[in-house]
């Protein structure tokens, strides 16, 4: 099969979730035998035209200079270059800048996309935002031929919703190999004793209600906030929470820092609260954190039992001040890593996506 990918900033990946997602499908599939291209920025740090046998396609990207308005260009820019390729499947990953352009698609290419999570609800959209967001997921279901769904619950909500032809396929994380305890001297840290948030510093990931835990609670642990910091919100987070246990830090997309932060870390906290199966967690896993998670039922379908969860900051402070490594949590540790390895396996998730691709060949 002739397979394009669109939707994301290219590969290697250097920035986040779609990103990974591009490279290890993309990789996988070029090893089986199709012939893959992966459309990248023309800003992308990686400039060579191919990537482990993946045809790069660099498009025009202005989001350095008019903002997010230039994913809307840039995705232009992919679709009217998709037109020609003569792909034989077209993966979109996400619909937020490239649905509005549906009529470009091209007509004999099947069209997937992977719908990602519920981007209407993020609480840091404007109301005429998030009426276009849900316009553009309306857009994205009536032009493609088939829908993934990375959690089973975004799948209940697609299927109620919409009646285009849909397939859950999970995310996927890889099995932290090679901890590297050097990177914590970096940042003047000594392992397992500090507690690790890696976040988008937005409302819906409930940073401010983790914060509030920790500054109620007895310990004197510190606590490091990895994230873009110098926006609106992020200034607003700092200036309330002047704790000399916190630490915020900016954003890092190095990857060995990332893992091994996270396997040294001794309690990791994530609040996200809005849709899909988020990457970030399921890293956490696969790195063997202790995970206390925000309790939704999102992060219950990834981690099942095999975490702390908290509703509010009482519960973040008592996780924290009674917090124990005993038996029941290296088993918790056990099982996320037994689930990477048998649900959240990119290996089969491309073998899934394979499968998927060659059906809606037949279809």
């Amino acid at each position: 099969m002739k397979i394009g990918i669109l939707g994301t900033r290219g590969i290697p990946n250097s920035y986040g979730g779609f990103e990974e997602c591009a490279e290890q499908l993309a990789v996988r599939l070029v090893s089986k035998g199709h012939e893959v291209s992966v459309y990248n920025s023309h800003r992308h740090p990686f400039s060579n035209k191919d990537y482990k046998g993946v045809q790069l396609i660099h498009k025009y990207d202005p989001e350095h200079r008019i903002g997010t308005s230039g994913q809307f260009i840039y995705d232009l820019n992919c679709i009217i270059d998709a037109r020609w390729r003569k792909f034989d499947v077209l993966l979109l990953l996400g619909y937020t800048s490239s649905s509005i352009w549906s009529s470009l698609m091209p007509k004999k290419t099947k069209i997937i996309c992977n719908m990602d999570g519920l981007e209407w609800k993020r609480s840091k959209y404007s109301q005429q935002v998030q009426s276009f967001l849900k316009r553009a997921e309306k857009w994205a279901a009536s032009y493609s031929d088939l829908l993934i769904a990375d959690s089973k619950e975004i799948e209940i909500y697609l299927g109620q919703k919409y009646q285009s032809p849909m397939v859950h396929i999970a995310y996927g994380a890889e099995i932290i190999k090679d901890p590297q305890l050097e990177v914590l001297g970096q940042y003047g840290l000594e392992a397992k004793d500090y507690n690790l948030v890696i976040a988008r510093l937005e409302p819906e990931n409930n940073i401010e209600m983790i914060l509030e835990g920790i500054t109620k609670s007895q310990s004197t642990i510190i606590n490091i906030i990895i994230g873009n910091h110098e926006t609106t919100y992020g200034r607003f987070l700092k200036d309330k929470f002047k704790d000399n246990r916190i630490r915020f830090i900016q954003s890092n997309y190095n990857k060995n820092e990332l893992q091994s932060l996270r396997y040294y870390s001794k309690i990791y906290f994530h609040g996200h609260s809005v849709g899909g199966t988020n990457p970030s967690l399921l890293e956490a896993m696969a790195c063997q954190c202790n995970i206390a998670a925000h309790d939704n039922r999102y992060n219950r379908e990834v981690l099942v039992q095999n975490a702390s969860y908290f509703h509010d900051a009482v519960d973040i402070t008592n996780i924290i001040d009674h917090w124990e490594t005993n038996d029941i949590q290296k088993q918790k540790v056990k099982e996320n890593l037994s689930r990477i390895r048998e649900v959240y396996n990119w290996d089969m998730i491309a073998d899934q996506y394979e499968i998927c691709f060659e059906q809606s060949m037949i279809s």
